[in-house]
């Protein structure tokens, strides 16, 4: 392969894997599957080694890892802080519904604001549901700095193997 297209494939690589670290910044967006996407064409287009292979399996494993961990906090610190587990899946579901319906920021929106409604109609009060949906909230902040981390950690693991 000529030593341009290489360089050419490298870079666009490259700007694949940040376009996915800083889609992590909106929540419904697929950043670590897309870094992991981006390092797998990468092993396609220049051969994976074992190297290659070795670091592409430390990227699933961390792709998985941050993916699935979302989730969890976000549901562990609401479940901590009171949360009924029928008012975490409702508000799963109206995110879910408002991002496909309008746009990824106001499912970000409306989850919490369904939590809090949620919990308001199984009596709680005002001031209960509020840090029910703070808890929420510190969850999502703490699963996006993981999945932050685990998208860092994959470029570079990334620029080891390029």
């Amino acid at each position: 392969m000529p030593a341009w297209l290489e360089t050419s494939i490298t870079i666009i690589t490259l700007i694949v894997m940040l376009f996915g670290l800083f889609g992590l910044i909106m929540p419904v967006f697929p950043g670590l599957v897309i870094i992991w996407l981006a390092a797998l064409g990468f092993g396609i287009i220049n051969g994976f080694g074992t190297a290659g292979w070795i670091i592409f399996s430390i990227m699933t494993v961390l792709m998985l890892i941050g993916n699935i961990s979302d989730g969890i906090l976000m549901g562990k610190k609401a479940l901590e802080h009171g949360a009924a587990k029928r008012s975490l899946v409702i508000a799963a579901i109206v995110s879910l519904g408002v991002s496909l319906f309008f746009s990824p920021i106001s499912g970000l929106i409306a989850a919490p604001f369904a939590l809090f409604l949620s919990e308001k109609n199984q009596g709680h009060t005002s001031e209960e549901a509020k840090v029910i949906t703070k808890g929420l909230m510190v969850g999502w902040g703490w699963g996006f700095a993981l999945r932050f981390m685990a998208g860092l950690i994959m470029i570079f693991l990334w620029v080891i193997w390029a």
